[in-house]
């Protein structure tokens, strides 16, 4: 049988395009090269597209081409550009291995739409919606799923302080990862984490502390046949959990140690898992996720923030919560590509 052509598309212009490549690494070391033959599209943090051999360290230096990706559904798959003309490499799948603003957020997924190519992960509108974290809790608030009560500050639109209890979280409200997070524990410091939001995203977020452990949980599928890893919880020992700001998480946090599965009883592993499902399912989640939550001291769950295309890398907590579970990142990669040819992640 001929393989399957995969546009696998990674880096990008968003805080994260570092750890996009690192994901990529991994997802091209888990490849079965025999069903697929995978064509790499780098995306420089300038948003230039390159077309190389693969997501290695000097990717960016390789003899890469210039390449797009075609809007024209009739092509169905890549423009590549060299010496004033142009080749067309026609993909049966793509795998947008992208994390934060324009990957998770609905821009590469539009694309992808008129494109008419099948692709791995959420749709257009619940990428839209899980990359703004205050549309998030609107819409799982309203399916009956407890969230942390929240205040959203405009463009330019100063805050009273003084109608907060403190602390509180603040955070840019449509941006991947923890960058441009603060913890506020007093009224002098808000304004100050305010700005220091705004400088990821125009829209803040200001939201209660939550006192209870970080606990998260994968999901893989569509509808009915959603598949969940083991629950994960991170375990602290200072400050708050900073994701993807760590100098060396290869080797490890300095203040955070992921425990999968969760030592956490039976009774909140399963409920974490129905919460994760019903998240996923109000939001019109598919494919695949990472929905991450608060588990109180009185057993609560209470919803924290969604990654519509979490990270892959050899330490992520994705692949190891699926891991745990008996699933491979080969056999992720089997699945979400199989769940995009159906058209069942749509």
């Amino acid at each position: 049988m001929a393989r399957l052509k995969v546009g696998i598309l990674f880096g990008g212009r968003s805080e994260e395009h570092p750890i996009s490549v690192k994901s990529a690494r991994e997802v091209a070391r888990s490849l079965d090269v025999e069903k697929y033959e995978p064509f790499y599209v780098g995306i420089t943090e300038s948003g230039a597209w390159r077309l190389c051999d693969g997501p290695g360290a000097d990717w960016e230096r390789d003899t890469c081409r210039p390449v797009v990706l075609a809007s024209d559904s009739g092509v169905h798959g890549l423009l590549v550009l060299e010496q004033g003309r142009y080749e067309t490499i026609r993909l049966d799948v793509v795998l947008p291995v992208l994390h934060g603003t324009l990957g998770e957020d609905g821009a590469i997924q539009g694309l992808l739409e008129l494109s008419g190519i099948p692709y791995v992960g959420c749709d257009v509108p619940s990428s839209a919606l899980c990359m703004d974290k205050s549309l998030t809790y609107l819409v799982a608030a309203s399916a009956g799923i407890a969230t942390p009560r929240f205040w959203t500050v405009a463009a330019h639109e100063e805050f009273d302080a003084t109608r907060l209890s403190y602390p509180v979280f603040v955070k840019p409200a449509r941006s991947g990862s923890s960058f441009g997070v603060t913890k506020v524990t007093e009224e002098a410091e808000l304004r100050s984490a305010v700005e220091i939001a705004r400088r990821y995203d125009a829209k803040v977020l200001i939201e209660e502390a939550v006192v209870g452990s970080e606990i998260g949980c994968a999901l893989l599928g569509n509808g009915p046949d959603v598949v969940t890893g083991e629950v994960d919880r991170i375990a602290l020992s200072h400050g708050f959990f900073r994701i993807h700001q760590e100098d060396a998480p290869e080797t490890g946090s300095d203040n955070s140690k992921a425990i999968v599965p969760a030592d956490i009883p039976e009774e909140a592993r399963e409920l974490a898992q129905e919460t994760a499902k019903a998240v996923y399912r109000a939001l019109g989640c598919g494919g695949l996720a990472r929905v991450d939550m608060f588990l109180k001291e009185d057993g609560q769950v209470v919803l924290n923030e969604v990654n519509t295309f979490p990270g892959l890398t050899s330490y992520s907590r994705y692949p190891r919560m699926m891991a745990a579970a008996g699933l491979s990142m080969s056999e992720v990669i089997d699945r979400t590509v199989s769940l995009a040819l159906a058209g069942e992640s749509r």
